[in-house]
């Protein structure tokens, strides 16, 4: 399976997590905090949304930039590059949203410690459902290829 295809499916599956915060976290925001709870609950859903993008964009752009290359220098420079940028924009979102009338500080805490413990979960088990070869392309000398494949 290519990086393609897993990061394909993380996508799916980071949707998905954020529906079900989306969903879930609005209604107990609600039931907690009337409004200020449920939009801090699609804040911290947003929030996933948006940084399971920059995820998908690092390794794309990565992917692009190193021509495929996953064991490249550069490729883990632009991933971690990316990472910080997200980490700078974490904290001037919640800079900016701290003071605001309508957040609930607490909703929007467990939102998004919601989004970060799922966002991992659905990267490992992206990960874990590819079937990844340990090696590539080889020919074993002495062995006729066709024969190699029937195997």
């Amino acid at each position: 399976m290519k990086t393609a295809t897993i990061l394909a499916r993380a996508i799916v599956y980071g949707a998905i997590l954020t529906a079900i915060i989306a969903v879930v976290g609005s209604v107990i925001g609600y039931l907690v905090a009337d409004v200020p709870g449920l939009v801090s609950a699609l804040v911290g859903a947003g929030l996933t949304a948006l940084f399971m993008g920059f995820t998908a964009f690092s390794i794309v752009l990565a992917a692009k930039v190193t021509h495929n290359e996953p064991s490249s220098t550069l490729f883990f420079g632009i991933v971690l590059g990316v990472w910080l940028l997200k980490f700078v924009v974490f904290i001037a979102i919640l800079v900016i949203l701290r003071d605001q009338p309508f957040i609930e500080p607490l909703v929007m805490f467990f939102s998004i410690l919601a989004a970060v413990i799922g966002s991992l979960v659905v990267d490992v088990v992206a990960f874990l459902g590819a079937r990844v070869p340990y090696v590539g392309e080889v020919s074993l000398s002495g062995v006729d290829q066709d024969e190699a494949t029937k195997l």
